[in-house]
């Protein structure tokens, strides 16, 4: 666990200030963009580019941050969002069979330990996981589910993270929100939570009438994309793209997560080439121009 006093003189201490200023009204969301979307820049450039276009908010990955690290220290990964006025909101560590028995669960979970330190380090407050699996699932696998997912809260508690559980659609084990919110409700963690992918949720098994059965202010986080008209069985992460060039119902959505009192990010996350290896200021120019029209169109700007 990390010193209290450590915590205090982190280097995002101007950042972290500025986190209470971050949250949204009532009803009211605000936009960030996800490091994949611009992977190909790099933690810094990506970052640097995003600030030029007005971008405020955004979600860290575990990736960029150790291409960083290579050359230099995790209190600088911290000065250069502080030093660019961003407020880093979710990190991602992408891990297997972090919520689920596994072989490669107790490696994942020291890296997960490791991933929660980091993170705090430079201001963030929530960490997610993807539901990274694709052996057969059994019945047994889902009963220990859980406690699985108890032992990753505990973890992240140490660092005062939340910790988020992604289902993911092409996952065997949880790929789709009304499972996952069955695992994380009996698990009653008070450091997780569920969150919600656009993409993961609309072209994948769940449906429109699953948000109904959310709790409010049960989720945590979201990630924001719009989904190509395509057929579900062809659909790959080139099917993401930038909210409003879809076929995605996200005015209704957005609404009924407000509904929900979901109050929180949208952090866009896209993979497809031409954004991820774009010039950052003009992607995020993109994405801030046509998300702020989705927002509005939803009453949720």
């Amino acid at each position: 666990m990390i010193a209290r006093r450590e915590l205090l003189l982190a280097p995002l201490a101007a950042s972290l200030a500025g986190v209470a200023s971050a949250q949204p009204r009532s009803g009211k969301m605000t936009l960030s963009i996800h490091q994949n979307t611009s992977r190909a820049a790099g933690y810094r450039r990506s970052l640097e580019g995003w600030a030029r276009a007005g971008i405020r908010f955004v979600e860290i990955t575990d990736v960029l941050l150790d291409e960083f690290l290579k050359t230099d220290t995790i209190a600088a990964a911290g000065r250069v969002l502080a030093d660019l006025g961003l407020t880093p909101v979710s990190s991602a560590a992408v891990l297997p069979d972090i919520w689920i028995p596994g072989e490669q669960r107790a490696a994942s979970l020291d890296t997960w330990k490791r991933r929660c330190e980091q993170f705090a380090r430079i201001g963030v407050g929530k960490i997610y996981c993807p539901s990274v699996t694709t052996r057969r699932v059994t019945a047994a696998d889902f009963a220990a589910t859980p406690g699985c997912i108890r032992e990753v809260g505990d973890i992240a508690r140490q660092f005062n993270l939340t910790a988020m559980v992604e289902f993911a659609r092409t996952s065997t084990h949880l790929s789709t929100l009304r499972t996952t919110l069955t695992v994380t409700r009996e698990a009653a963690h008070p450091n997780v939570r569920p969150m919600l992918d656009f993409f993961h949720f609309w072209s994948g098994m769940s449906k429109f009438e699953d948000l109904d059965v959310l709790r409010p202010g049960e989720i945590a986080h979201v990630h924001f994309q719009d989904v190509l008209d395509t057929p579900r069985e062809l659909i790959d992460n080139d099917g993401r793209v930038i909210p409003g060039d879809g076929n995605a119902p996200l005015v209704a959505i957005l609404r009924k997560l407000a509904e929900k009192q979901y109050s929180g990010p949208l952090s866009v996350e896209l993979f497809r080439a031409e954004l991820q290896q774009g010039d950052p200021f003009e992607v995020a120019s993109r994405i801030k121009q046509k998300c702020e029209a989705v927002m509005s169109r939803a009453g949720v700007l």
